[in-house]
């Protein structure tokens, strides 16, 4: 007879079930999802007294809770960003144990009342054009690597896509047109929680890929490693950082700024914005589930604030003070 009480009894079924099959949850979510578990569970234990395997569900007590977060701010140094990520993992696992378990349904209550810590919302970081050109001309040259390197630093400024979804990227995904200077060629990303959106390609960026998956099966990952093996992002942040160094003497500000792989997703929005492409159409770009999050591009960028601050600026004219004015209709013009 399986014992509902005990945690373990939970645990298999929520990461296996519930995040995969119900909810649908991307791999690497789960990943992360299951990184929290590994901490929470040797906490609880701890704190309990007994071994992992026989933590029951009350036993992960909100009190419990409270001080496992606090423990993940003052021992592991933890982000509030990412103490609130372990806390949205712990919440998921209580709704997902009182959907199923009625009897703990107070438990539930009581463990999803505990709320995430406010944060400052932090300046979102882009390159500007010419840090951009300096990024890609640093990458330019004629061995296979080197072309690699730019038709995938390429590939993420065109298309604004995160390290992994580039890393996962096959020739299946690519759709590219026989004339590329005429027709459209685009691809299709795989973005979180498995959503697929379709991306727009320039005639440029086609021409490097093609030159990278000539003769390959359509299966094969896009973007390969030296040992001719799938690319991973970690390499790509790898890379990244590589070219920012060998970017620096032609563009020195990109000294101050953290270039990654996600730098240039937001470099790909800000151009976006800027050269008037309406919000909705980025947010479907970039595969943002609510246009909220796209929203941030706008309250972020600093050109698009001062030209909007130009267009309302008040332009007074001089005038004469009234009293020096004999002629009542010249002052009335004046105004």
């Amino acid at each position: 007879m399986i014992n509902h009480t005990l945690l373990g009894t939970w645990l298999k079924r929520f990461l296996t079930e519930y995040l995969f099959s119900v909810k649908n949850l991307s791999s690497n979510t789960q990943r992360s999802y299951r990184d929290t578990l590994c901490l929470l569970l040797p906490f609880m234990a701890r704190q309990a007294g007994k071994a992992i395997d026989q933590l029951t569900v009350e036993d992960i007590s909100p009190e419990r809770v409270r001080l496992f977060l606090l423990d993940l701010e003052q021992t592991r140094h933890s982000s509030i960003t990412t103490r609130n990520q372990r806390l949205a993992t712990i919440h998921s696992l209580a709704q997902f144990i009182g959907l199923y378990s009625p009897e703990h349904i107070q438990w539930c209550g009581q463990i999803r009342a505990i709320p995430f810590k406010k944060t400052q919302r932090s300046l979102i970081p882009y390159l500007e054009k010419a840090e951009m050109d300096a990024l890609l001309e640093a990458s330019g040259g004629s061995l296979p690597q080197q072309r690699r390197d730019h038709a995938l630093l390429l590939f993420l400024y065109n298309t604004g896509a995160r390290a992994d979804e580039a890393a996962q990227l096959t020739i299946a995904n690519l759709d590219l047109a026989r004339a590329p200077r005429r027709d459209l060629s685009s691809v299709i990303i795989r973005g979180k929680g498995n959503k697929s959106r379709r991306c727009p390609l320039w005639s440029q960026t086609v021409s490097e890929i093609v030159s990278l998956i000539e003769g390959r099966d359509p299966a094969e990952h896009v973007f390969l490693n030296r040992s001719k093996r799938p690319i991973t992002r970690f390499g790509i942040h790898t890379l990244v950082e590589r070219y920012v160094q060998r970017a620096l003497k032609k563009s020195p500000s990109l000294k101050i700024k953290q270039v990654s792989p996600h730098t240039i997703r937001h470099t790909t929005a800000t151009h976006l914005l800027r050269a008037g492409v309406d919000i909705n159409t980025i947010r479907a770009w970039l595969g943002h589930v609510s246009i909220n999050t796209t929203n941030i591009y706008a309250e972020t960028d600093l050109e698009m604030k001062a030209k909007a601050l130009a267009l309302c600026e008040i332009r007074t004219k001089p005038s004469k003070h009234w009293r020096n004015n004999t002629n009542l209709m010249e002052y009335l013009k004046a105004l």
